[in-house]
């Protein structure tokens, strides 16, 4: 009766694959051989689901915080430069998918402390409009953006520097440092010497990409200008109603603008960057789903073992009326259950391998080198189904030649010395 009940749950096909699948006694070591090729298989599906979401991870993680830390484009004028900075700020922002614009003067210069000094990229921005196009003010862990704005005649010029660098000259919020740039100099008895101002820490950020927290102060636009000499912005940051339609917008742009104005996105500017992630996430899928090939093979050797033992059995079932077609579904079933069953394994303790590592932050890695702390475990829904479906995929392709083979089976050379 058990045995009808089976029957009825399931095609005959199908029965007679989980027979084999699952043999006892005389056929243990092709069952073991099984075994072995459903956790190869889970092992392969494992290790490329965690290899695939750390790289998107990672990759996801730093263009966040690239985009975080910087405008979605930047807009420079070839030339005369910007003569009339408010009206090209209306002209760009009046542009069909811009959301925010702000003029910046950049330059290079040494941040000296009484304990340190070091290195940094100076920045000068508009704190009203620099909150619209990147998150600094958002941000900040001591201070505020606005406080760049807000001096008396007493005090002197405020300035916004990043956590890390703010650890490196051991300064806080409301100490004194000393800026020292090269350009601008100023003639002195003694020959042209770079400008030394004063300034005072009125805000720390902390955008967790060390190149920024470690190496750029934020003063005001009309303070740079002065220090570095520029009679206007270095260029005007734009920031895109769609991140991923910056490249397309900057396009646009250029086109409607005019050739005097060049546009640049984020993500030609860090081209090399990601070009070089993306290798990576190629190079280890490649090296991984090498996992699932070898586990492919196990599969192929069961499946003839099984062939070369069940011999008997095919030709009995021959005789009796089994076609080719129906004996070669038999074992095409048995192997694509191997993989079925272990691509779900793999998957499931793939996923939960990732939400774990990400959740606690169990890798973590040196910020300095990596621009992060820790490397973050992304699964994306494309990534997950491609690696099931090409598991599945191999999985039935090997049992193309062992059930060919066994549908070829001869039932009176099967059945002669039976």
């Amino acid at each position: 009766m058990a045995y009808g009940l089976r029957r009825g749950l399931m095609s005959f096909e199908l029965f007679i694959a989980l027979r084999y699948l699952l043999a006892r006694r005389k056929q243990a070591f092709i069952s073991l051989i099984s075994l072995i090729s459903t956790l190869g298989v889970g092992v392969g599906v494992m290790a490329l689901i965690i290899a695939l979401a750390l790289m998107t991870g990672l990759q996801q993680e730093l263009r966040d915080r690239i985009v975080g830390s910087a405008a979605h484009i930047y807009a420079f004028k070839i030339g005369g430069g910007f003569e009339d900075p408010t009206a090209e700020l209306r002209k760009l922002e009046a542009q069909p998918g811009v959301v925010g614009a702000a003029p910046v003067v950049l330059g290079k210069g040494i941040l000296r402390s009484a304990d340190d000094d070091s290195f940094i990229t100076l920045k000068g921005i508009d704190p009203a409009l620099e909150p619209r196009v990147t998150d600094v003010s958002r941000s900040m862990t001591q201070g505020e953006l606005g406080a760049l704005s807000t001096r008396s005649e007493d005090d002197p010029d405020g300035i916004v520097i990043g956590a890390d660098l703010a650890t490196g000259l051991r300064v806080s919020l409301g100490d004194h440092v000393q800026l020292i740039t090269p350009e601008g100099m100023t003639l002195t008895p003694g020959g042209m010497m770079p400008r030394t101002r004063a300034f005072k820490v009125v805000g720390i950020y902390r955008l967790g990409l060390f190149e920024f927290d470690a190496a750029y102060a934020f003063v005001h636009i009309d303070v740079a200008s002065q220090l570095l000499g520029r009679l206007g912005p270095s260029y005007i940051e734009l920031r895109a109603a769609d991140m991923f339609e910056a490249p397309s917008l900057a396009r646009r742009l250029e086109e409607s603008l005019g050739p005097q104005y060049q546009l640049q996105d984020w993500s030609e500017m860090n081209s090399s960057l990601f070009s070089a992630l993306w290798l990576e996430k190629m190079a280890i899928s490649i090296t991984i789903g090498l996992i699932v090939m070898v586990a492919a093979l196990n599969i192929i050797a069961s499946l003839i073992l099984l062939v070369m033992e069940k011999s008997r059995d095919i030709g009995i079932l021959k005789t009796m009326g089994c076609s080719r077609q129906r004996i070669r579904t038999i074992f095409m079933l048995q192997g694509l259950v191997i993989g079925v069953i272990g691509t779900a394994i793999g998957a499931v303790l793939g996923l939960l391998v990732c939400f774990i590592a990400d959740r606690y932050e169990l890798i973590q890695i040196p910020i300095d080198v990596y621009q992060i702390s820790h490397v973050p475990f992304t699964v994306e829904l494309s990534d997950f189904l491609a690696v099931v479906g090409a598991s599945i995929v191999i999985c039935f392709v090997a049992t193309i030649y062992p059930s060919r083979q066994a549908s070829r089976l001869d039932p009176a050379q099967a059945l002669r010395y039976q």
